[in-house]
This record gives structure tokens, sequence and C-alpha cells, in this order.
């Protein structure tokens, strides 16, 4: 059967279709009861005849079951409808894709500080359930209204590597495949996405605050995908010259490094600096 407006699945009835994807689309749903609103992911026919497809989206659905993060969409439901199949009702999220953002604007020194806490706030909870995300990329980022103005919220978590219940790491991307988003990838996991540590997850969100605040990538030339795994990322220009900027500046560098183990090594060490900035930042203000 064909989803369309209209159609149920479990309790939640379809309104309208928010995207779509390699291995399946999303819907804005309602509850049939009580009227809430959620997000409805639902496999693609031809990807639920895969064994892999149906087990990353299990995987997917395991989780986001173990996170509790405001920085990360939540899981309400996971169940198997006898017409359309396997289908993650998650929390909806209002607000903008961060992409669609970047497409008009930069971020001020001060805003991008407080994009990273957010994301790192989200990846740094994936990491202590040993989820390494391993796309984290704007298209995935929804910047949720707030009464601090909005914070990040990450979703998509069909690429991610998860350590199973039982102690295992699953096991499904083939030896030597990439996966990911090349702009964003850090350079272990152009070459093999098994070797992706939680560093990577760290060297996504430092092109992201390189993209925000410069408006463009470290890599960014027909040449990037070679000079990503050989050279350095082009050092970060904020304009400014102050103590805030420059300590951003060396934080982005940091998390850029194309060796995982000269990056930070966990999400929490990067957000912990940040953290820090953002509280020298506000002092800095008050004295202006």
């Amino acid at each position: 059967m064909q989803l369309v407006p209209g159609s149920q699945i479990g309790a939640y009835v379809l309104q309208s279709l928010l995207g779509s994807g390699a291995f399946g689309v999303v819907w804005l749903a309602r509850h049939a009861g009580n009227g809430a609103r959620v997000a409805i992911k639902v496999l693609h026919p031809q990807a639920a005849v895969s064994r892999e497809s149906v087990e990353r989206f299990q995987r997917e659905a395991w989780a986001l079951s173990q996170l509790q993060s405001a920085h990360v969409a939540r899981m309400y439901e996971f169940l198997t409808d006898p017409s359309f199949g396997m289908a993650l009702v998650m929390e909806y999220i209002e607000g903008e894709l961060l992409s669609d953002v970047f497409k008009r604007a930069r971020f001020p020194v001060e805003d991008a500080i407080g994009l990273g806490i957010g994301i790192l706030s989200g990846v740094s909870e994936m990491h202590q359930f040993g989820i390494i995300h391993r796309d984290i990329k704007p298209e995935n980022i929804i910047l949720r209204p707030d009464s601090a103005g909005w914070h990040a919220v990450i979703f998509d978590f069909n690429l991610s590597r998860v350590k199973n219940p039982s102690g295992g790491v699953s096991a499904l991307t083939a030896m030597h495949a990439a996966i990911g988003t090349v702009p964003y990838m850090a350079p272990e996991q152009l070459l093999d996405a098994r070797r992706v540590v939680e560093s990577s997850d760290v060297y996504s969100v430092g092109t992201i605050l390189y993209h925000a605040v410069s408006g463009t990538l470290p890599f960014d030339t027909k040449e990037s995908l070679r000079e990503k795994l050989h050279q350095e990322a082009r050092p970060l220009t904020t304009g400014r010259s102050d103590n805030v900027a420059k300590d951003f500046e060396h934080i982005v560098a940091k998390a850029l490094r194309r060796r995982p183990s000269d990056r930070y090594e966990k999400a929490k060490d990067m957000l912990g600096e940040l953290t820090g900035l953002a509280s020298r930042a506000a002092a800095a203000g008050t004295k202006r």
C-alpha cells in the first residue's frame, strides 16, 4: 500500500510528507486519540526487503531509545504495522534546519559557541551509550525555538555505529566502505567507516562550527578529498582579534586535526572548553 495523507500507522494518522531519503520517508502525523503531533519514519518498500536496511532501522530505534537529551530527537514508539511495515515514531521538532540557515547567514562567534555547546551536548550523551553518529551535518540538525532564542537538536541515526545491549558493536558496514557526508566526514572515515571513533564525530562538529562562522568549508576545492587525507585544514579566520574569537579559532582548529589522536579525544572535552569560553564571552560582554 502507498502512504498518503490520511493513511494510519498504528494509532497515528499521516498528515504531510516531511522528507525522504535513501532508506525511508518521514511524515508529520497526529495521534488519532489525543491529537499529539509526531514524526513517523517508515522504511521504503525496497529497503524493507534488505536485511541490512532493516537492521539499520532497528539499530536507529535502539539508539534513540537510550537518549534523553534535549539536544537529540526523542523516540516515542517503534512498531510494525501490518500494511506499511516497521515505523519509528519520534518527537516532532518545530524549527529550521541548520542547513537552511547556512544558506542565508553566518553566525557571530558567540552564537557559534552556543551552537557548538548544543550539538556537543547531544553528541556527548550518544557517546556515553556507545553510539557514534557518523553523519553529523547541518541537514541533520534542527534549530528549535526556545526562551533563549533557539537550541540545536540532532536527528537521523541511520548511519550510526552502535554498541548493542549485549556489548558487541554493530558490523553492518562492509570493510573499507566510506559512510557519511564527505564535506563533514573525518579523514579516517573517508577510508573506512569502521575506523570511526568518538573524535570522528568531534571532527564533524568542528566542520559545522567552521562553516557557521566563515560561510565556507575547511576543504572546499575539487581536490578536497585528497587534501583532507594528507593535509591539515585551513585555519579558521573569524576576522576578530579579541581573546574570545582567538580561543574559538583554536578550539575549532583542534577539532579539525587530521589525526584523531591530535583532536579532542571525547566530545565532552570539546564541550568543556566551549562552555568555559561561553562564560568568558558573557563576562566580556558584561564589561563592555
